[in-house]
């Protein structure tokens, strides 16, 4: 039915539910600077980017001063740390098994995010998910130069298993960063969904090629 042979998938809110603690945990460690920024605010303008530049694109839009994201960020990375050790962390309803079908039907699947590759282990070690089960390669902010939008993670991720043809790859996430990631590296499929950290407005904007209010419904376009 399609061609698609690699999927790119993002994490949190795409295939993890972590109930958006890094984006509650990013405007504490804001607001903790003396800012005022709602979660509303948080993730309209934050989701989905490598958090450093996240942080300091906030601060641009709500008029803060950009040389303080420096210490933002790094209060944001400890206050996260701590976070997570003691966060229930979960998969998505049905993602497990999407990914296990994804891949018996001999599809790569590649976890990709803004985190760094220290959380990005953290949470996959908490749900228990291993490398040539549930996954074939995770790949963060930490292995490219430049973040989302920019396509290099998907490029890396095709590189890897020889993909030459970005017509192969499905791009999907929870963010219009995500999507605007897939357009700029040619995907041939991409999907936003509605289980992480944007509505459909939002993602809409970003003109994916579909809306699912998950990624285990990508079944019926993929099987």
């Amino acid at each position: 039915m399609n061609t698609i042979e690699l999927l790119v998938l993002d994490m949190a809110g795409t295939t993890i539910d972590e109930d958006n603690v890094v984006y509650k945990t990013l405007m504490n460690a804001v607001n903790d600077y003396g800012y005022n920024v709602s979660l509303n605010e948080v993730l309209s303008s934050c989701a989905g980017k490598e958090k450093f530049d996240a942080i300091e694109t906030l601060l641009e839009e709500i008029n803060g001063k950009k040389e303080d994201a420096e210490a933002i960020f790094k209060d944001f990375s400890e206050k996260l740390k701590i976070a997570y050790q003691n966060l229930d962390v979960k998969p998505i309803s049905g993602v497990e098994n999407f990914l296990l079908k994804v891949r018996s039907a001999g599809k790569k699947v590649v976890l990709n995010t803004g985190y760094s590759s220290e959380i990005a282990q953290q949470l996959i070690k908490k749900l228990g998910w291993k490398e040539n089960v549930h996954f074939d390669a995770l790949i963060t902010a930490d292995d490219v130069t430049a973040s989302r939008p920019n396509p290099d993670m998907i490029f890396l991720a095709m590189k890897k298993f020889g993909i030459d043809d970005a017509k192969k790859v499905l791009k999907a996430g929870d963010s219009a960063i995500d999507i605007e990631e897939g357009r700029n590296a040619g995907c041939g499929m991409i999907i936003g969904v509605l289980s992480g950290a944007q509505n459909r407005n939002e993602l809409e904007k970003a003109k994916p090629d579909y809306i699912f209010e998950c990624i285990s419904d990508a079944e019926n376009i993929l099987f």
